[in-house]
């Protein structure tokens, strides 16, 4: 049986924006940025949070994504 595809789609700019976030670590990435866009689209997915001092972070399950699909490691289930 083949496996289902049922995460959402990440262009490859939303997909530079997940790594740029992970590399940022606590300091997390302001909104008004190139990137700005895909952090709010990432948001949408729940693979990052807006915090409140106005800067994304990177969700548990932003990090997981960016393991599995920008460092192409895999993921522990």
């Amino acid at each position: 049986m083949l496996a289902v595809w049922d995460e959402p789609y990440l262009e490859t700019c939303c997909r530079s924006a997940l790594h740029r976030l992970a590399l940022s670590e606590n300091a997390g990435r302001p909104a008004g940025l190139k990137d700005g866009p895909c952090l709010a689209r990432l948001a949408t997915n729940g693979l990052a949070i807006e915090r409140p001092d106005g800067r994304y972070a990177l969700t548990e399950a932003g990090s997981l994504r960016h393991r599995h699909e920008v460092l192409k490691r895999p993921v522990a289930t």
